[in-house]
């Protein structure tokens, strides 16, 4: 049984991980998305929202596993569904909406 404090706010939503397949892949699929055009790291971040970083990090396999907002948006600028490039791994985690730490100037 769980708790009024226990149960998901509309901030709290669970959300899945998800793990890029083959960096090879979503290289070879950014040198022509969907459109026909190509797209640099720095394009799909701007167009997805997701850090330059991050992208940099999955194509170098440094990194191997996004969140599903992340996952979906960089799949939608390239111009494929997401199971292409990525499989969900593990439970759905709760995460919580939290302002960021403001850092002194």
């Amino acid at each position: 049984m769980t708790t009024p404090a226990q149960e998901a706010t509309p901030a709290q939503e669970a959300i899945q991980l998800y793990k890029l397949l083959e960096p090879d892949l979503m290289a070879r699929l950014m040198k022509r998305t969907g459109t026909g055009a190509p797209v640099s790291i720095r394009q799909l971040a701007a167009k997805s929202g997701v850090p330059r970083s991050t992208i940099g990090n999955l194509l170098t396999g440094e990194q191997d596993c996004v969140l599903e907002p992340s996952a979906v948006a960089i799949c939608n600028v390239i111009g494929v569904d997401w199971p292409i490039l990525f499989a969900a791994v593990g439970r759905a985690t709760r995460h919580t909406s939290r302002p960021r730490i403001a850092v002194a100037s």
